[in-house]
């Protein structure tokens, strides 16, 4: 006896292509920093923390988004403590920010849920004002806007005010 419950197809999660394939040769290179990054340190998956020590060290409109040279200092001084410290209670723990449930082998190999949704959403946003492809300020706007991820656990420890430089990543006079 048959079901007679149709058949829904299901969406097939995105792969690590399909995402970078709308980055800029700049954002492809802070992926592929993050993934160096992630592997030194030991870790299964890139995260957002390893998406935004990248980002920062790679793009200089980037940096120039934070409230100057101290705090850019401050922020890379958390990120770097986090592969000798701090960020050691993240191994082995999957990063769920709750933008994207995590669900048994959902989502993209090698990256956390909230990356793969940072990375998405920095995609929207480059979408919403009809560029193909996302820059790094697009990142650092999506990251900075999800309180729950690693990487504004590690913006605020380095006393940077997140909802703050989401407004204003967001709202400035040029929509990045």
């Amino acid at each position: 006896m048959q079901s007679r419950t149709p058949r829904v197809p299901r969406e097939s999660a995105p792969s690590c292509a399909d995402i970078e394939a709308g980055l800029t040769a700049e954002l492809a290179s802070v992926v592929a920093g993050a993934r160096r990054r992630a592997l030194r340190d030991g870790d299964r998956q890139i995260d957002t923390a390893h998406l935004l020590h990248s980002v920062i060290e790679t793009d200089p409109d980037v940096r120039a988004a934070f409230d100057g040279g101290p705090q850019v200092a401050r922020v890379l001084g958390y990120l770097v403590q986090r592969s000798i410290g701090y960020g050691l209670r993240w191994q082995g723990a999957v990063e769920d920010s709750g933008a994207v449930p995590v669900a048994g082998g959902a989502g993209v190999a090698g990256w956390s849920p909230a990356a793969v949704a940072a990375m998405e959403g920095a995609l929207g946003r480059a979408a919403a004002r009809g560029d193909r492809r996302a820059c790094g300020l697009d990142l650092l706007a999506v990251l900075a806007a999800e309180p729950g991820c690693r990487a504004v656990e590690v913006l605020r420890r380095a006393g940077v005010d997140t909802e703050l430089l989401a407004e204003r990543l967001h709202g400035g006079s040029r929509q990045v």
